[in-house]
């Protein structure tokens, strides 16, 4: 599927009868505090197959369990993939006690310090940038200093920028990144966020469905769609809050 449809659209197809239903977050079950249409009945009709795989890097799985749990959405701490928590497990697993120049929200830096990582901007062994919202000038040119002293940087995703409560883009970690981008142009960073297919394949491993059994729901072809396509696994592209629905206009079937 190409164009973007409404979630009632995907419900009312044969996608929900999958052995495991992946969908991002922001612009496609939630937006700010807001449940979007029709997101509680694939919660209902879904919920031992969902599965949440997001670039969000400000939450834990379970401080984001607990606020969609306000929300009145429940979803277990281990049915949710985000790309923050996986890159400091991923980097645990190979770089246990490594000392980290780490820019990220108080839960990310939390759960950094209960893996055993040592806070160390001053002579990291690398960088992990997070969407961290007190960033400030002083951060930007000490990032870009360890870049250039060939510090590893990695992000925990690409994304410019993510749809806020009203649909209005709010900067994310690729924005921040750019301004040090700006600065070196050749600089590089990894990243496993999407449109990487490490979170879909983590999914799909703890799910324990191969790629052909699942589908994923995303809002955004460039990460979501690109990231679907790695994993093999089907996309459907969910239209945002406040977007035209291309297939109204062709079918009536938004």
């Amino acid at each position: 599927m190409t164009d973007p449809v409404r979630l009632r659209h995907f419900l009312d197809g044969p996608w929900p009868r999958r052995a495991a239903i992946l969908a991002d977050l922001d612009g496609c079950l939630i937006s700010g505090n807001t449940v979007l249409p029709d997101v509680s009945e694939l919660f209902d009709r879904c919920a031992d197959r969902l599965w949440i795989v997001s670039n969000n890097s400000t939450d834990t799985a379970q401080t984001l369990s607990d606020r969609l749990t306000r929300l009145g959405l429940h979803l277990l701490p281990d049915r949710i993939v985000l790309a923050g928590e996986m890159t400091l497990r991923s980097l645990q697993a190979v770089r246990p006690g490594a000392r980290l120049a780490l820019y990220a929200e108080p839960p990310l830096r939390a759960l950094a310090d209960g893996l055993g990582f040592v806070c160390d901007r001053a002579h990291p062994e690398m960088v992990i940038l997070a969407r961290d919202r007190a960033l400030c000038f002083a951060d930007i040119a000490r990032i870009a200093a360890l870049a250039h002293a060939g510090v590893p940087v990695t992000l925990t995703n690409p994304d410019p920028s993510h749809p806020g409560a009203d649909g209005t883009p709010q900067p994310e970690t690729g924005a921040l990144w750019a301004a040090v981008a700006a600065i070196l142009p050749r600089a590089k960073a990894m990243s496993l966020g999407k449109p990487a297919p490490d979170l879909l394949r983590e999914a799909l491993r703890r799910a324990n469905a191969t790629p052909g059994a699942a589908v994923f729901i995303g809002d955004t072809p460039e990460t979501d769609g690109a990231a679907a396509a790695a994993a093999g696994v089907e996309f459907v592209q969910l239209a945002r809050p406040g977007d035209a629905c291309v297939l109204s206009l062709k079918t009536g079937a938004c």
